[in-house]
Protein backbone atom coordinates (compact mmCIF):
# COMPACT_ATOMS: atom_id res chain seq x y z
CA UNK A 1 0.00 0.00 0.00
CA UNK A 2 1.24 3.46 -0.76
CA UNK A 3 1.46 6.12 1.91
CA UNK A 4 -1.77 7.67 0.68
CA UNK A 5 -4.92 6.43 -0.98
CA UNK A 6 -6.96 8.69 -3.22
CA UNK A 7 -10.72 8.41 -2.84
CA UNK A 8 -13.67 10.49 -3.86
CA UNK A 9 -16.22 11.83 -1.37
CA UNK A 10 -19.18 13.88 -2.59
CA UNK A 11 -17.44 14.40 -5.93
CA UNK A 12 -14.21 15.70 -4.39
CA UNK A 13 -10.84 13.98 -4.37
CA UNK A 14 -9.86 13.01 -0.83
CA UNK A 15 -6.38 11.80 0.05
CA UNK A 16 -6.37 9.53 3.06
CA UNK A 17 -3.61 7.93 5.08
CA UNK A 18 -3.62 4.22 5.89
CA UNK A 19 -4.84 3.38 9.39
CA UNK A 20 -1.98 2.82 11.85
CA UNK A 21 -2.79 0.24 14.53
CA UNK A 22 -1.22 -0.45 17.91
CA UNK A 23 0.21 -3.69 16.46
CA UNK A 24 2.17 -1.60 13.92
CA UNK A 25 4.31 0.11 16.58
CA UNK A 26 7.06 -2.53 16.41
CA UNK A 27 7.40 -1.87 12.68
CA UNK A 28 8.95 1.51 13.54
CA UNK A 29 11.92 -0.23 15.17
CA UNK A 30 12.21 -2.56 12.19
CA UNK A 31 11.92 0.16 9.56
CA UNK A 32 14.91 0.57 7.27
CA UNK A 33 17.34 3.13 8.59
CA UNK A 34 16.77 5.62 5.79
CA UNK A 35 15.31 8.88 7.09
CA UNK A 36 12.59 8.78 4.41
CA UNK A 37 11.33 5.34 5.49
CA UNK A 38 11.35 6.28 9.16
CA UNK A 39 9.57 9.57 8.40
CA UNK A 40 6.84 7.66 6.57
CA UNK A 41 6.22 5.24 9.44
CA UNK A 42 6.29 7.94 12.13
CA UNK A 43 4.11 10.22 9.99
CA UNK A 44 1.48 7.47 9.66
CA UNK A 45 1.55 6.95 13.43
CA UNK A 46 1.18 10.66 14.24
CA UNK A 47 -1.56 11.15 11.62
CA UNK A 48 -3.55 8.32 13.26
CA UNK A 49 -3.11 9.71 16.79
CA UNK A 50 -5.52 11.77 18.85
CA UNK A 51 -2.64 13.29 20.83
CA UNK A 52 1.09 13.43 20.22
CA UNK A 53 4.06 15.20 21.72
CA UNK A 54 7.82 15.05 21.42
CA UNK A 55 10.51 15.44 24.07
CA UNK A 56 14.14 16.06 23.20
CA UNK A 57 16.12 13.93 25.65
CA UNK A 58 19.64 14.52 24.36
CA UNK A 59 21.55 16.62 21.84
CA UNK A 60 25.26 16.36 21.05
CA UNK A 61 26.28 19.49 19.09
CA UNK A 62 29.72 18.02 18.36
CA UNK A 63 28.47 14.88 16.61
CA UNK A 64 24.94 15.92 15.60
CA UNK A 65 23.52 12.94 17.46
CA UNK A 66 20.14 13.39 19.11
CA UNK A 67 17.50 11.40 20.99
CA UNK A 68 13.82 12.32 20.72
CA UNK A 69 10.99 10.49 22.50
CA UNK A 70 7.49 10.54 21.00
CA UNK A 71 4.45 9.97 23.19
CA UNK A 72 0.85 9.87 22.10
CA UNK A 73 -2.44 8.05 21.87
CA UNK A 74 -3.52 6.22 18.74
CA UNK A 75 -7.06 6.90 17.56
CA UNK A 76 -9.06 3.72 18.18
CA UNK A 77 -12.07 4.95 16.19
CA UNK A 78 -12.64 4.35 12.49
CA UNK A 79 -12.00 7.40 10.37
CA UNK A 80 -15.08 8.95 8.82
CA UNK A 81 -13.38 8.38 5.45
CA UNK A 82 -12.76 4.67 6.03
CA UNK A 83 -14.95 2.41 3.97
CA UNK A 84 -17.40 0.45 6.09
Amino acid sequence: MSLRDVRFHEGKEVISMPKFHIQDLRSIENAPTSPASLRTKIGEMIFCSTTARAKVEAINPETGEYRVVLQGTLDREDSKWDEK
